[in-house]
C-alpha cells in the first residue's frame, strides 16, 4: 500500500508551530515514500473551533510550502475531511463497536462520575471510570437508551493488567492497566470524542503511518484497542520528541512565541523556519544545519529521528533566518519586503489612518513607523499612561497579563468591532474605565499616547504584533521601580 500520511489539527486557535513541526515530518515521509499527504480537520470540540482558526491552518501551511494532497479545501477520495461533516460515520461505527462488544452503553450522571473522581482523590488511587455500568445486561442497556436516558458510549479496555504497544522510535512501550480507563467514545449529545473520532478518519482515510506528537504516547492504548476491536489493521506509530524550552518544559506561548502567525508577521523566511525546525529531532546525514526542503525530503528517514528532546531555540531560529536573509539579493529582498511589510494590500490598510494627520511624504514615516517595527519604545511619558491613576507598576502589569491571556488571545476574528468588545469586557471585568484600558493598549501597542482610532489601528497592526507589544509593555511595567 502507498505510504499516507496526515495532519489534523483543531481550528480551535492560533496555528501553532509544533502543527508545523508535525507537518513537516509528515509530509517529509509522504514525499520520500511516493505517497500521499493529507490535511484533515479536527472540530468535534464545537465550542472552541472556529472557521477563521481554520483558514489561518491552511494560510501558514501554505505559507511554508507544505502543500497537501487530500483535504477539505482541495478534495479527495476519502472525505469528507471535516470532521464536523463526518458525525454519522462516528455513530455508525459505535453502533458496530457495541455490536461486537468492543464498547458498551454507560448511563452514569455527572454526579455520580464528579463523586467517583472525589472518592478516587482521597484514597489517592488512580483516577479514571471504574466500569460500573460495564456488568449491564445488554438487554438492560438498549431498553433504556429506547426510554430516553442519557448515555454515553464507553469503550471497553481488555482486563489485562498491562499491555505492550510497538512504536517505530520507542520500540516496545508497556502501558500498565490503570493507564487504561474505559474512555468515552461517544458523547451525550451523538458527538464522538477525539479518540473515536481519529481512529475512525486514520482507518478510512487509510493512513498507513500515524506520526504526531508524543502527547499522545498516553492515548495509544485506547487507539490500538480500537483498531482491534474493529478488527482493523493497524497503521505504524511514530510519536515525535515535544518541542521544549531550554529548561526541558514543554514549548508553550506563555515563554516563547508559538503561533506561526507570530513569525510570519515578524519577517522569518518560511524556508528558514521550516529549515530550522526540520533540526528539532533530525539532523542531516553529512550533518548539515543549512539545507532546503527538498534537501531535507530526499534524505528523510524515520530512523533518523532523535528522542534528546528538541530545544525550540528562537534566537538560534533568528540567526539562521539572517543567514537566509543576507543570501537573498537585494531585487530578491525588495521582493520579500513587498510581499510581507509594504505590501499594497497592507500599505492600504496604514494609509487611510494617517493621510489626515500628515503634511509631507515624510512625515509619514515619522508618523507611522509603528505599523512597520517590531518593537516600540516607551517614553517616560508614555510609561506613566500605562499606570491608571491611583494605581501601581505591578498592579498595571497583572491587568494586562488578564487581558493578555483572557481577552486578546482568544480572539479569533480579529477586527475593530471584536476588539472593542474585547477591551471593553476587560475594563468591566478588572474594575478599568474605558479610557484607562485604551489609553494602555494604546501606549503599550504603539509607545504613543496619539495615535489614529484605535480599534483600527489594533486591527492593522494585527494580533501578532499587539500580542508582542502587551508582552514588552508587561515586562516593562514588571521592571519599573515603585514610586517613591
Amino acid at each position: 500500500m502507498s505510504v499516507r500520511t496526515r495532519i489534523a489539527p483543531s481550528p480551535t486557535g492560533d496555528p501553532h508551530v509544533g502543527t508545523a513541526y508535525v507537518a513537516l515530518f509528515n509530509y517529509a515521509w509522504a514525499r520520500r515514500s511516493g505517497g500521499q499527504f493529507i490535511l484533515r480537520i479536527e472540530d468535534t470540540d464545537r465550542q472552541r473551533s472556529h472557521p477563521a482558526s481554520e483558514r489561518m491552518i491552511f494560510d501558514s501551511l501554505r505559507w511554508l510550502g507544505l502543500s497537501w494532497d487530500e483535504g477539505p479545501d482541495v478534495g479527495g477520495p476519502h472525505g469528507p475531511y471535516r470532521q464536523s461533516e463526518r458525525t454519522e460515520i462516528y455513530r455508525e461505527r459505535a453502533e458496530e463497536l457495541l455490536r461486537r462488544g468492543g464498547a458498551y452503553l454507560c448511563f452514569c450522571t455527572p454526579e455520580r462520575l464528579d463523586a467517583l473522581r472525589a472518592e478516587q482523590r482521597e484514597k489517592k488511587l488512580a483516577s479514571g471510570y471504574d466500569g460500573l455500568c460495564r456488568s449491564l445486561p445488554a438487554e438492560e442497556a438498549h431498553r433504556r437508551r429506547a426510554a430516553g436516558e442519557p448515555h454515553v458510549v464507553r469503550l471497553a479496555m481488555p482486563d489485562d493488567d498491562a499491555m505492550v504497544v510497538r512504536d517505530a522510535l520507542r520500540g516496545d512501550i508497556r502501558f500498565e492497566r490503570p493507564q487504561m480507563d474505559d474512555q468515552v467514545l461517544l458523547k451525550s449529545d451523538g458527538y464522538p470524542t477525539y479518540h473515536l473520532a481519529n481512529v475512525v478518519d486514520d482507518h478510512l482515510m487509510r493512513i498507513t503511518h500515524v506520526i504526531r506528537a508524543e502527547e499522545w504516547l498516553s492515548s495509544l492504548p485506547k487507539h490500538v484497542q480500537l483498531y482491534r476491536s474493529f478488527g482493523w489493521e493497524m497503521p505504524v506509530f511514530c510519536h515525535l520528541p515535544l518541542l521544549r524550552n531550554a529548561d526541558r518544559s514543554k514549548i508553550s506561548k506563555r515563554r516563547n512565541p508559538v503561533s506561526l502567525n507570530h513569525y510570519r508577521r515578524a519577517g522569518y523566511l518560511p524556508e528558514a523556519l521550516l529549515n530550522y525546525l526540520a533540526l528539532m529531532g533530525w539532523g542531516m546525514p553529512d550533518g548539515r544545519e543549512e539545507f532546503t526542503l527538498d534537501e531535507f525530503v530526499a534524505s528523510f528517514t524515520l530512523e533518523r529521528i532523535s528522542l534528546g528532546g528538541p530545544v525550540f531555540d528562537q534566537e538560534k531560529l533568528t540567526w539562521l533566518n539572517g543567514k537566509y536573509m543576507r543570501r537573498l539579493t537585494p531585487a530578491e529582498l525588495l521582493a520579500r519586503l513587498q510581499g510581507h511589510l509594504l505590501s499594497d494590500e497592507y500599505m492600504l490598510r496604514v494609509l487611510p489612518l494617517v493621510q489626515d494627520r500628515i503634511d509631507t511624504l515624510e512625515g509619514f514615516f515619522d508618523y507611522a513607523h509603528f505599523f512597520f517595527a517590531g518593537e516600540v519604545g516607551y517614553d517616560d511619558e508614555a510609561l506613566k499612561e500605562l499606570i491608571p491613576r491611583n494605581r501601581t507598576a505591578a498592579d498595571a502589569a497583572k491587568a494586562l497579563q488578564v487581558l493578555l491571556e483572557g481577552h486578546v488571545d482568544p480572539l479569533l476574528d480579529w477586527e475593530a468591532a471584536s476588539i472593542e468588545a474585547a477591551l471593553r469586557a476587560f475594563a468591566d471585568a478588572a474594575g478599568w474605565s474605558a479610557k484607562e484600558t485604551f489609553m494602555a493598549v494604546r501606549v503599550a501597542a504603539t509607545g504613543r499616547v496619539a495615535t489614529p482610532p484605535l480599534f483600527e489601528t489594533l486591527a492593522v497592526l494585527g494580533k501578532e504584533v499587539v500580542r508582542r507589544r502587551l508582552r514588552r509593555a508587561i515586562e516593562q511595567l514588571r521592571a519599573a521601580r515603585p514610586a517613591a
